[in-house]
């Protein structure tokens, strides 16, 4: 059929070419859209790593344990990874400009509300609405992206410097997280309102508006079910050490968690607009993107939280000591992101997600060397670039590989699929890394080597467990190929 409607068609002569086409030149509306989504996401790598540091001094101030503390983290994942889904197919369906403007106000209130808490339960919630408010800006900040910037060396340019911001919020959360908390942990969550304020005006100027996808629905009970499951889960298992596991509470959590979760996947597969295509998942490359995204992500939200508790309330480390000690990490991502696109081009997402992934584990497998008295320049920073090393080629890497092929009006749930399984991934790793570390020795119960010893072994199954994720993606990065499937849209 293809010889006989060729041979058909009459001759169509060739254009004469000199070579390749230059790439267009961006206009300045076009950069200023690339900017605002780019805040948006620095925002998120900011939120984490400042939060992160300031935990034992929030602890010290409202009185929490490392099983309350953890709900400081797991609060915002949890509204973030569970509606992430919702937010990206809103965001299909409602317009990318509308979505990302009303989330991000949402998101500048509850960042004021979580610097401005004297309760614990009060900032924990803000932490929570934070979080569901990010799940709505950061798929539609990305899939603005993969919308407005051809696929090919174009879009991947702009998901480098996408991804540079994101390393480069995260890289200024930790040094300022460090001399936010010398003054006030508040100030690491009113740090955010300013920037978002900006972004909130270049979007209102320069995101333009979409069109939006008619006829579709909104699966509203699929992401109650999703978020519902995710959280009483996280919760079992954060609790499980202090009630037992198996107790009737715990026992009884995960099974009515699970069937949450089942319900969901039955719906997903029967409701005509689901929340989930799982079809997508018939794409190879867009399954290994999110499995490989789980493991990365949890295993770095598992680590810093062992290591910022251990390094601040059991050795003694300052807050800004804490993150200048970290901030290599940051430093090496932001060298590192703006030439990841050009390592795409001629390598493949594949080749970097394995070498990202193979550069993590290396680093954490060091950081098991971790004794009680540590040198910096043998013991932590050799480690600590290695983590930056593979964060900065790795997590470009797998946002490419997990949209590519997919058609436009579905590249919201990509987006929104591929960040939903880095923040559950971080959700769960966080609440089992928990489990493993309570009913432990007290912090900073004892300073004589002993003393220190103990807490170390007692923090040291959460270091285990990271490096045991990062082996586990590097694995699944590294398996063969299998052939592609052709996967359309609905």
């Amino acid at each position: 059929m293809l010889n006989s409607d060729t041979a058909s068609r009459p001759a169509v002569r060739p254009v004469p070419t000199t070579g390749p086409a230059p790439a267009a030149r961006w206009s300045r509306a076009r950069w200023l859209l690339l900017f605002a989504t780019c805040i948006v996401i620095a925002l998120d790598g900011l939120d984490v790593s400042m939060v992160g540091v300031a935990l034992p001094s929030i602890g010290k101030d409202l009185g929490l344990q490392a099983g309350a503390l953890q709900w400081i983290v797991s609060g915002y994942v949890l509204g973030y990874g569970s509606l992430l889904l919702l937010g990206g197919r809103l965001a299909d369906l409602l317009g990318r400009r509308t979505v990302l403007l009303v989330a991000l106000s949402v998101f500048t209130v509850a960042s004021l509300a979580g610097g401005l808490s004297m309760d614990a339960g009060l900032l924990i919630a803000s932490r929570f609405v934070k979080g569901v408010a990010a799940a709505f800006t950061a798929p539609a900040a990305f899939s603005l992206i993969t919308t407005n910037f051809e696929e090919g060396p174009e879009r991947n340019k702009a998901i480098s410097i996408f991804t540079t911001f994101a390393a480069s919020g995260f890289s200024l959360g930790l040094i300022m997280s460090g001399l936010m908390t010398s003054l006030s942990w508040r100030w690491t969550f009113l740090f955010s309102v300013p920037l978002a304020i900006l972004a909130l005006v270049l979007g209102f100027f320069f995101v333009p508006k979409d069109a939006r996808e008619r006829g579709a629905g909104h699966d509203v009970v699929g992401a109650i079910l999703l978020a519902a499951g995710m959280l009483l889960l996280v919760y079992t298992v954060v609790s499980a050490p202090g009630a037992g596991w198996g107790s009737l509470p715990t026992v009884l959590g995960f099974v009515v968690a699970g069937a949450l979760l089942t319900a969901f996947v039955i719906l997903e597969l029967r409701v005509r607009h689901p929340l989930i295509r799982f079809g997508i998942f018939r794409v190879a490359a867009v399954l290994r993107a999110n499995l490989t995204a789980i493991t990365l992500f949890g295993s770095y939200v598992s680590f810093q939280f062992v290591l910022t508790l251990y390094l601040q309330d059991v050795l003694g480390w300052s807050p800004l000591g804490m993150a200048l000690a970290l901030l290599p990490t940051g430093l090496v991502v932001v060298t590192s992101a703006p030439f990841a696109d050009r390592l795409i081009d001629r390598f493949g997402p594949t080749v970097l997600i394995i070498v990202g992934l193979g550069s993590l584990s290396a680093g954490y497998l060091l950081f098991l060397r971790l004794g009680t008295a540590p040198v910096y320049w043998l013991d932590v920073l050799p480690p600590v670039v290695l983590l930056g090393i593979g964060f900065g080629i790795g997590f470009p890497a797998i946002q490419v590989q997990a949209t590519t092929g997919v058609h436009d009006d579905e590249q919201g749930l990509a987006a929104g699929l591929v960040q939903t399984s880095a923040q559950v991934g971080g959700a769960l790793a966080l609440a089992v890394t928990t489990a493993l570390i309570a009913g432990g020795p007290a912090a900073g119960g004892g300073h004589d080597p002993a003393g220190l010893a103990e807490q170390l072994a007692h923090y040291r199954p959460g270091l285990y467990l990271s490096a045991g994720l990062a082996l586990a993606g590097l694995l699944i990065a590294a398996l063969p190929r299998r052939r592609r499937l052709a996967v359309q849209p609905g």
